[in-house]
């Protein structure tokens, strides 16, 4: 990717002037207030973890210095995030990994590598599921797990979609100028469906309450499925 079509380039960018840290706790929910944390991931001791995509890793690099893991590999195919992740977070090295890749090749060249992999409203939001579910599922270990965040509707309110298809949402390229991407926001039926078409079992799903505050507040949808024995 150029960095002229890079359209994340701007994405946390405030943000990381001023708040450096690694966060003080692992976050699902869209407010980012309440819910569950890490623990969704199952026991991380000695697990290979990977983010797909991870922005400016603060997730991974939460995991990365509170679990003893094996080793966390921060994902993502913005060039601006991944060097933002390693200006905040590269002294965490080697336990966390910062990977400049698209999610589904990287995916593709790491059959049977992973015990966990997760997206925070991250790649499955914004990456074809018909391209990247199978992909995860087959980079995932035996009884690996896939948990991810993503949208339960809309922000604004209107219902996730019932069929397999993106919306296009605003974004900016690097110069400002507006553009679109694709995201995915889709029914937790739909989703399950497309796990279970992935190959992966066990599948749930769990809706997040909001927090009910501002015209952008969101339930969010968070979902676990399991690679076969």
């Amino acid at each position: 990717m150029t960095v002229a079509e890079d359209l994340w380039y701007h994405y946390g960018r405030r943000r990381a002037v001023t708040d450096r840290a690694v966060p003080e706790a692992f976050r699902w929910t869209w407010s980012q207030r309440g819910g569950p944390g890490a623990e969704v991931l199952g026991d991380l001791e000695g697990r290979r973890v990977g983010d797909l995509g991870a922005g400016a890793g603060r997730d991974a690099a939460y995991l990365a210095s509170r679990y003893p893991v094996a080793r966390v590999d921060a994902v993502d195919g913005s060039a601006a995030q991944h060097a933002m992740a390693g200006d905040l977070y590269g002294d965490l090295a080697p336990r966390l990994r910062l990977v400049h890749a698209d999610a589904v090749a990287h995916l593709h060249g790491s059959v049977g590598e992973y015990d966990v992999l997760y997206s925070v409203f991250g790649a499955v939001d914004f990456t074809d599921p018909y391209e990247l579910l199978p992909a995860a599922c087959a980079a995932l270990k035996p009884g690996g797990r896939l948990v991810f965040a993503t949208l339960a509707h809309y922000l604004g309110g209107a219902p996730a979609r019932d069929e397999v298809g993106p919306a296009h949402v605003s974004a900016r390229r690097p110069d400002g100028e507006a553009a679109t991407m694709a995201r995915w926001v889709l029914r937790e039926e739909v989703w399950a469906e497309l796990l279970g078409e992935a190959g992966l079992t066990g599948v749930g799903c769990e809706v997040l309450p909001g927090s009910g505050e501002g015209v952008r507040d969101a339930d969010t949808l968070l979902v676990t499925g399991f690679r076969g024995e």
